[in-house]
């Protein structure tokens, strides 16, 4: 579904289409994703693409199953990227960044790859899980309330002379999550649809950018949850919209709370996004269960969003070849069974 009147909206308005035809020129470039492909190489796997049994009224489903990735999500890709553009001088002194589990995660990998030493500001809020994974990989985990994470990492930047990395809104992240789209389009012949889950965006400015221009006719659509559905506002609204976090904090994808997308990750969806969809909780939750029955996957909540919208709006997204993203695995196995078994199985 779209955005509607009756849902909870902020008042608060940061950019707008008006600026598009500015922003087009910074969007990434195919140089830039395929640079960003040889930087990750030797750091990030090649995930494989399941093919799974097709709703009625629904065309050929893929999925691209990121909780595959190393680390368990797709955010690695971004973070070697980044990581690697930083270079010897650039991460010399240790990096920094803000994250709720996947994105720090991440970074921790890459940063031990690189011996160099990592810390991630989490909100105390994050799940246990998240947090020990991100700390065994040797990073330094520093806790804080949700609304202060982003401004407690730049401050650790500034004394420390640590160099931020962002979760999203930045293009050497940006092209690095560009290229799950890339391998999509070398894994699924005549790609029609994908959908990609939306929190700051960095994935679906990544994938968009791929998939337009080698597939321009294809259909991006954007997945977010109804109750953090500020993209799906603004992308009604013709206006970058800023949710509050108690609202984003509703949803059970914690890996979509952000309260907005970012500057740079919405000027590339305006420029190449087709259309934005809700998903309700309980699709989410059966889309977990459809995964694992059916893909074999363990598929954390933020993972499974977009192929619940293909459970809950198959009709709108049309026949032909529909590719959606699984992006991460990382949940705490008893939270994850006590889920899929209180939800029927997913008629398909």
């Amino acid at each position: 579904m779209k955005f509607t009147p009756d849902t909870p909206r902020s008042d608060l308005q940061v950019s707008d289409m008006d600026s598009v035809g500015t922003a087009e020129a910074n969007l990434i470039t195919p140089s830039d994703l395929h640079v960003a492909q040889v930087r990750i190489g030797t750091t990030c796997l090649r995930t494989p693409v399941l093919q799974l049994p097709r709703p009625a009224g629904a065309g050929s489903v893929w999925v691209k199953a990121e909780s595959l990735q190393r680390t368990g999500s797709f955010k690695l890709r971004g973070v070697a990227n980044a990581v690697a553009a930083l270079g010897e001088v650039g991460g010399a002194r240790g990096v920094v960044t803000y994250s709720a589990g996947n994105h720090g995660r991440a970074l921790a990998y890459a940063a031990r790859r690189a011996d160099i030493a990592a810390t991630v500001v989490m909100p105390r809020t994050a799940s246990p899980y998240k947090i020990d994974a991100t700390r065994a990989l040797g990073a330094t985990v520093v806790l804080r309330a949700p609304d202060e994470i982003v401004p407690h990492a730049h401050h650790l930047g500034d004394v420390r002379g640590l160099a931020v990395v962002p979760p999203f809104d930045d293009p050497h992240i940006i092209a690095g999550q560009g290229t799950v789209g890339l391998e999509m389009l070398e894994q699924v012949d005549d790609i029609d649809t994908v959908l990609v889950p939306v929190g700051g965006g960095g994935l679906l400015a990544g994938v968009a950018a791929a998939i337009k221009n080698q597939r321009p006719g294809a259909r991006v659509v954007a997945v977010e949850p109804e109750l953090a559905a500020d993209l799906a506002e603004g992308f009604a609204t013709g206006k970058r919209t800023v949710w509050s976090r108690e609202l984003t904090g509703r949803t059970i994808a914690d890996g979509l709370r952000s309260a907005a997308v970012g500057e740079l990750t919405w000027s590339h969806i305006t420029a190449l996004v087709d259309d934005v969809v809700t998903v309700s909780e309980e699709a989410i939750v059966s889309a977990m269960r459809w995964l694992a029955e059916c893909g074999k996957l363990v598929v954390e909540p933020s993972g499974a969003v977009a192929a619940a919208s293909i459970l809950e709006h198959t009709h709108r997204l049309g026949r032909g070849n529909i590719a959606a993203i699984a992006t991460g695995g990382n949940i705490d196995l008893r939270d994850f069974a006590a889920l899929v078994t209180a939800t029927p199985t997913p008629a398909v």
